[in-house]
């Protein structure tokens, strides 16, 4: 009978626990103080895609590749200055036969297979991308990573006023500050904060969700989210 009754209890704890994790769709509503204010809903066309591995991993390798310049170059033997003069005579030295100070086996010579100038950009249709973002997010909000915050209400900028943001919030991890519009405040606040990024509603990308564990949402931010990165329907042909 102990045994039945401890088994009971176990399982009413599980279910009690379960019954207390936040659902996926919901993420916990913080006022401009940090105060917790309840939860609010995300909607559905963003943060409950399934999401998909493969299209996230695409999009974070080619978003890596258009930030290369490309720029990279050596010089091969055409290129390379000097060596117009054969630098021993062609027998009786017990060395190599060279013609030239410049060729590739010499010290200051050239390089044969080295980097050249080219383009690394990689193309992505946009639906793509969409659902690669729309991936990452369901899948922050799956793990419980997205707080969402009404405002912010900093009169200067001050560092100190982030931080106290950030202790009242709950973030002991690296967190990606998703803002509405440019704000010069807010921005020069966070900027000092090791492991704090801002960036806009409309810039949000791959690389930026993969490099931060926590998202702190501007509550107005969320319609922009859902106005540029929802999937579009193409109308039905009359």
């Amino acid at each position: 009978m102990a045994a039945t009754a401890t088994k009971s209890k176990t399982r009413a704890r599980k279910a009690g626990a379960q019954a207390a994790e936040p659902k996926p769709l919901q993420a916990p509503f913080f006022d401009a103080l940090g105060e917790r204010n309840g939860d609010v809903d995300l909607p559905e066309a963003i943060f409950a895609e399934t999401p998909n591995v493969p299209v996230m991993h695409q999009a974070y390798l080619r978003q890596l590749a258009n930030a290369r310049q490309g720029t990279a170059s050596t010089k091969t033997r055409a290129t390379v200055r000097g060596g117009g003069a054969k630098p021993y005579r062609q027998k009786g030295t017990g060395r190599a036969r060279h013609g030239s100070i410049r060729e590739p086996s010499m010290k200051g010579g050239a390089n044969v297979f080295g980097p050249r100038p080219r383009d690394y950009s990689q193309r992505m249709p946009k639906q793509m991308r969409r659902l690669a973002l729309r991936s990452a997010l369901s899948q922050k909000a799956i793990d419980g990573q997205i707080r969402v915050i009404e405002n912010f209400v900093f009169d200067e900028p001050k560092t100190s006023h982030a931080v106290e943001l950030m202790d009242a919030i709950g973030f002991d991890h690296t967190t990606l500050v998703v803002l509405p519009a440019a704000n010069y405040t807010v921005s020069r606040s966070f900027e000092n904060l090791a492991g704090v990024k801002i960036v806009l509603a409309r810039n949000l990308n791959i690389r930026d969700l993969f490099s931060h564990t926590h998202l702190l949402l501007a509550k107005d931010s969320i319609d922009l989210l859902e106005e540029n990165f929802s999937p579009r329907h193409k109308e039905a042909a009359v």
